[in-house]
Formats: structure tokens, C-alpha cells, sequence
């Protein structure tokens, strides 16, 4: 595994080494070296954009690339094998259990997370990669501690896997190169596409990704660099890779066909992460009071004006340039209670066939018993189709007002939806810092994005001297500390178990500092 100037820091496992293979740890130190200054300039623009906001910037469109948004010539790449019908994709982490049964699900496309659904743990890298390898080559099953078993079903047609690396903004620090730690999603794209993604060719696929949390369109051009300078090195034809781009923050939104354009060679469409989505806004905005000021999260739905507005759009930008787009997740997890049950799969429905009679080619689900439900809703419209990128939507027309429409969003700040940001936080983050990436809480598949919504919806809060609407207590300090610690009393087990956890939570939710992601100070605390 010996490559110049490159360290592996982490522990070194059973069969490690077929993921941690001379030729993957080559690339990620060619990759490394030519653009890891560039992915560190691009999170400097980051911070400058924010200053210009707080300091009453304001979001638009970019006059520089106009000519890009009326040039009505260029197309993206067709859609490539086993990404032509994307009906119904199921997202997950890449654990086993999770792999087989995502696999199994009956999905067109199974999205392996290892970002928002993961945890960044030494072995969670390197197990995931050996899970997706097992996977392409039909040799992966699982045995749970109760004795059942798990296997990929035979001779039966399996999801499409796609694999979500990491954000620009996530460093390796098990993977020096030259004395620096790696960037996360070069380490995660690098070992999947030397391993699995290189035998996905061979069975006449090919390795696809989802690119999260990208700002800008040159954070899309650093990707497409990538892509050209690893297919190079690995001697794969160029266009090969495919990457769906999960439109989710707030100042990708003005740049959709921008992103588009720069991956053209090797796009897979856009999708739109409403979860994440949702974080930026408040990150975006935070210290902007009213006029960007969100109610409880539970309160925010797709209906809201923004998130219309955004949605539209997305749909409107992928079909205009031939390219797939992918609505969002449906978090509900099905319950024993099947008064919970009827409720719920009554709203996934609702959510499902909006998207669908939207234009949107398909949508998530974060468990297999959602897939049945949204695959009857979008055959309902497709039939046999399948996708409906011919559905141009061109009489959509949204402006940059209609995007930053945040204010009009219907709903109130109470201390029910207070507590349950809080509960849920650190909820998830003891399960995040004890190896978990992806928790069940109230019903809902909670992971990394929802739970920067509930501390970003807090800070946000508390820095806006908001009052609560059903209390009339205005947030402070003190009260998210009292709540922190009546949430924690009702919790299973000893409350010293949530110590680490309450303290990252309030380290990233009060603290006059806004840490740009909470899973940068968690995984200062991870080993």
C-alpha cells in the first residue's frame, strides 16, 4: 500500500486492503496534489459570501455567466446505463444490513451515503467501500445479533448504486498526503471508483455518484476536474463517471444551469434536497432577522412560496438541458401504530404525486417500505415512460424575489417545535458520535441534514431575540439549557450518556460563533 509521500493514519483491517489498494492511494495523492488548493480557495469564497450577506448582501443571479442561462443549444450527456429510469431511489448508509436490504428493495436506485446518512469513522470509510465492492460482485450478506440473515435475493435485478462521497468541507485525517489531511470526498470518490466502480463497468454500468452541498458552479468545475483527471489516470474513457447534483443550498439555487453546464460531459441531473436546503436558508441568512426568520421545521412544507419557487425551477432547468430531476426524501419510517401509519403514508402520497404531476423523473424514500407507495405514484404518470425529462415546463418563469421569498412562509416559532429541535439534535448526535449516521427518531429517518436544521433553526432563533408563540418566552441560553436538560431526562438510560453529545449540540446551537457544520466539531471529537 506504500505510495510516496501518502500515510494512512487509521487502523488497517481485515481485507482493508482491497479497498486501500495501491492504485486508489495513488489516486487520491494525485488528486490531492493538483486540487486540493483550489477545494481550500473555494471554502475561503464560501466564508466571503456569507460576510457579504450578514453585512445585507443579497443572493441573484450571476451576470458573468448569462450567456450560459440563454444559450439554449447545450444538452447534458444522455442518461447513462441503469440511470434511464430512476422512478423511485432509496438513500441509506452503506453498512450491510443496509446495502442488502436497499439492494433488495426494489428501487431503481439504491443512493449509498457517505455523507449525511454515514459517520466519518475510520472503519465506517473503509467498511462502506467493502460493502459496495461485496455488493457489485453479488457476494455481500449479513447475520444480525438476533440470528436473521440477510442476502441479496438471486438471479433478481438490483438498484443501481450511486454513491454520495462527502462535501467539499469534510477532511480525511486518517489519509495524509504530504503532511496535510485529505479532503473527505476525493478519499471517498477516489476508493470507490478503483474498486467497485471500475468492476460497475464491467457489468456494463458504470460508477455514479450524488455530489452534495456544492455553493457554486466552480465548486461543480473542481468536481468535472476530478472526474477527467481520475478516468485519466485509470485509463477510463472520459464521460464514463456520471454525478447527479443534489441542489441544496441556497446559493446553488441560482446557479442550476451553471452546474449543469460545467458537468455536462458527465451529469446525471439535479436533485433537490429540501433538507439541506432548508439549513442553508437559515445558514445563508442567519443574523438577518425577520425577513429570513423560519418557523418550526415541521411547519416548513413544500408548499411554502421559496421552496415552490426552487422546485419549479429545478425541474424547469433539468428538462430544458435534457437531464433527469430527482425530487426529496420522504423521511417517514413505518411504525407498529397504524393510526401513525395511515397519517403518514396518507402525506407521503400527497408529497409524491405533487412531484410527480411537477415533472420531477422521480423521488426518494429513506426506507423500503416507502418504495411500494412511491412507485405506484409515479407509474400513475409515467407509465410505461421512463422518465418524463420530455415534459419542458417551459412556462415556468421564477425570479430571484420568488426564491428569497422566505418571509412568506406560513407557520409560528413555539417552544413544542423548540424542544423538539433540541431532542432531536441530541438524539442524533450521541447516536452520530457513537458510529451512527442515519437514527429513527419520532417516526422520522433523522440524519445529518435534519439535525443542522434543528441547531440552525436554535441559533437562529436565540441570536433574533425570537418570542415563542405559545409560551411567550423569548429564546435564550438559559432556556435551551433547561430544555436540553428536560429533553434529556425523558431519554432512555443514564444522562451521562448524552454528556458529549449535549455539548457538541450547544457548542454549535447557542455559541455566538456559527460553526459552518456541526459534523466539523463532532468529528474533532470522533477518533
Amino acid at each position: 500500500m506504500s505510495v510516496d509521500g501518502l500515510t494512512v493514519a487509521g487502523r488497517l483491517g481485515e481485507r482493508y486492503d482491497e479497498v486501500l489498494t495501491p492504485v486508489a492511494l495513488g489516486l487520491i495523492a494525485r488528486l490531492h496534489r493538483e486540487l486540493n488548493g483550489r477545494r481550500l480557495e473555494l471554502l475561503e469564497a464560501r466564508a466571503r459570501r456569507v460576510a457579504d450577506l450578514a453585512a445585507g448582501g443579497m443572493l441573484d443571479f450571476l451576470p458573468e455567466t448569462a450567456h450560459v442561462r440563454e444559450d439554449s443549444s447545450w444538452q447534458v450527456a444522455p442518461p447513462a446505463p441503469g440511470l434511464v429510469d430512476r422512478r423511485v431511489e432509496i438513500t441509506g448508509p452503506t453498512d450491510r444490513k443496509m446495502t442488502v436490504n436497499a439492494l433488495n428493495s426494489g428501487a431503481k436506485v439504491w443512493l449509498a451515503d457517505f455523507e449525511d446518512a454515514n459517520t466519518p469513522r475510520w472503519e465506517s470509510v473503509v467498511e462502506g467501500q467493502l460493502s459496495l465492492l461485496d455488493a457489485v460482485n453479488r457476494e455481500i450478506d449479513f447475520t444480525a445479533e438476533n440470528g436473521k440473515s440477510y442476502a441479496l435475493k438471486p438471479d433478481a435485478e438490483l438498484a443501481t448504486v450511486v454513491v454520495r462521497p462527502r462535501g467539499w468541507h469534510l477532511p480525511e485525517k486518517h489519509v495524509i498526503v504530504d503532511g496535510e489531511a485529505t479532503s473527505g470526498s476525493l478519499v471517498d470518490f477516489a476508493l470507490y471508483l478503483a474498486t467497485a466502480g471500475r468492476r460497475q463497468i464491467e457489468k456494463g454500468l458504470g460508477p455514479y455518484f450524488y455530489l452534495p452541498k456544492m455553493e457554486s458552479h466552480l465548486e461543480a468545475r473542481l468536481w468535472n476536474d476530478a472526474f477527467t483527471l481520475a478516468q485519466d489516470f485509470l485509463g477510463i474513457p472520459r464521460g464514463t463517471i456520471r454525478a447527479t447534483v443534489l441542489i441544496e443550498t441556497f446559493p446553488a439555487a441560482f446557479e442550476m444551469e451553471e452546474i449543469l453546464y460545467e458537468l455536462r460531459e458527465h451529469s446525471g441531473g439535479l436533485n433537490a434536497g429540501r433538507w439541506d436546503y432548508m439549513f442553508s436558508v437559515i445558514k445563508s441568512f442567519r443574523t438577518r432577522g425577520a425577513e429570513f426568520l423560519l418557523p418550526d421545521r415541521n411547519a416548513v412544507t413544500m408548499t411554502a412560496p421559496f421552496m415552490r419557487a426552487y422546485t419549479e425551477l429545478l425541474v424547469r432547468t433539468c428538462h430544458r438541458r435534457g437531464a433527469h430531476a430527482i425530487g426529496g426524501m420522504a423521511a417517514f419510517i413505518p411504525s407498529r401504530d397504524e393510526a401513525v401509519n395511515q397519517v403518514a403514508f396518507a402525506k407521503v402520497r400527497e408529497d409524491k404525486t405533487r412531484e410527480a404531476g411537477d415533472g420531477f423523473d422521480g423521488s426518494w424514500v429513506a426506507h423500503p417500505g416507502m418504495v411500494e407507495l412511491c412507485t405506484e405514484v409515479f407509474t400513475a404518470v409515467l407509465g410505461d415512460r421512463p422518465n418524463q425529462i420530455d415534459k419542458k415546463r417551459e412556462g415556468v418563469q421564477v425570479t430571484a424575489a420568488q426564491l428569497l421569498d422566505v418571509a412568506s412562509t406560513p407557520g409560528q416559532v413555539t417552544e413544542v417545535g423548540l424542544r423538539s429541535n433540541i431532542s432531536v439534535g441530541i438524539q442524533y448526535l450521541a447516536a452520530w458520535l457513537g458510529g451512527l449516521g442515519a437514527v429513527a427518531i419520532f417516526n422520522l429517518m433523522e440524519d445529518a441534514a435534519t439535525a443542522e436544521i434543528s441547531r440552525s433553526q436554535v441559533w437562529q432563533w436565540l441570536h433574533n431575540d425570537v418570542t415563542l408563540a405559545d409560551t411567550g418566552h423569548q429564546v435564550t441560553r438559559e432556556l435551551v439549557e433547561r430544555i436540553a436538560d428536560e429533553e434529556i431526562a425523558k431519554l432512555p438510560g443514564d444522562p451521562a450518556e448524552y454528556a458529549d453529545a449535549r455539548a457538541t449540540f450547544l457548542e454549535v446551537a447557542v455559541a455566538d460563533h456559527y460553526a459552518d457544520f456541526l459534523t466539523l466539531p463532532a468529528y474533532d471529537r470522533m477518533p
